[in-house]
C-alpha cells in the first residue's frame, strides 16, 4: 500500500491553496451579465501551469466542491448545485478540464518558456469556453452565436492579459516551487515525470 510522502502532501497543499485562490478570485468581479468577469480563470491557469495536469485539475475540483457544498465561492458569492446546473455551470466544468489540458501541455514541455506557456494557457481557456458556451446556450435558450457573444467574446481581452501575466511569472517560479504529482514524483521539465 502506498502511503503519502512529504512531497505528495506538499503537492496536495499547493493544489488546495490554488483552489482557494480560485475561490478568492471569484470575489474580484466586473459584473457583466450573464457571465461576470473574475480572476478565477487567472488562478485556474496559474495552478495548471505551476502544478501540472493532475494537481492543477485537482485544485479546480477542490474549488468546485467548495461551492457545491454550499460555500459562497462561485462568481457573485453564489453556491450550490443550482449554479452548476444554471447558465454558467459549464464554465465550472471547464475549469477542471481547462486546468488539466493546460497542465498536460506544460508538463510535456522540456523548457517551458513564456511563449509556450502562453499557448498552453490559451488552449486551456478555449477548453473552459467550450462547455461554458454550450451550457449557456442550452440553459438560456439562445443560439450558440449569441452565447459566444455573451459568454466568451467580452472576456477575450481580459484572458489575453491574464495569459501574458502567467507567461511572465510561471517560467520564473515553476522550478522553484518544485510541484509534485499525486505519486510524490516531480512533474515536468527537468524533473522526473509522475
Amino acid at each position: 500500500m502506498n502511503h503519502p510522502t512529504p512531497h505528495s502532501i506538499r503537492g496536495l497543499v499547493y493544489a488546495s491553496l490554488l483552489g482557494a485562490a480560485t475561490a478568492a478570485g471569484a470575489y474580484i468581479i466586473v459584473p457583466l451579465p450573464p457571465v461576470p468577469i473574475t480572476l478565477q480563470t487567472l488562478f485556474m491557469a496559474l495552478a495548471a501551469a505551476l502544478l501540472g495536469a493532475r494537481l492543477g485539475a485537482l485544485s479546480q475540483v477542490v474549488y468546485v466542491l467548495l461551492g457545491l457544498i454550499g460555500l459562497p465561492v462561485f462568481a457573485g458569492g453564489k453556491a450550490g448545485f443550482g449554479v452548476l446546473l444554471g447558465p454558467t455551470g459549464g464554465y465550472l466544468v471547464g475549469f477542471v478540464a481547462g486546468a488539466y489540458v493546460t497542465g498536460f501541455l506544460v508538463d510535456r514541455m522540456h523548457h517551458p518558456g513564456a511563449l509556450r506557456i502562453a499557448l498552453a494557457v490559451a488552449v486551456g481557456y478555449l477548453v473552459v469556453y467550450v462547455p461554458g458556451v454550450i451550457q449557456l446556450s442550452l440553459v438560456a435558450k439562445i443560439s450558440m452565436l449569441e452565447a459566444f457573444s455573451l459568454g466568451a467574446l467580452p472576456f477575450l481581452i481580459g484572458d489575453a492579459l491574464k495569459t501574458a501575466a502567467i507567461a511572465i511569472v510561471v517560467p520564473k517560479v515553476r522550478d522553484r516551487i518544485q510541484p509534485v504529482g499525486l505519486t510524490g514524483k516531480a512533474v515536468s521539465g527537468k524533473r522526473m515525470q509522475a
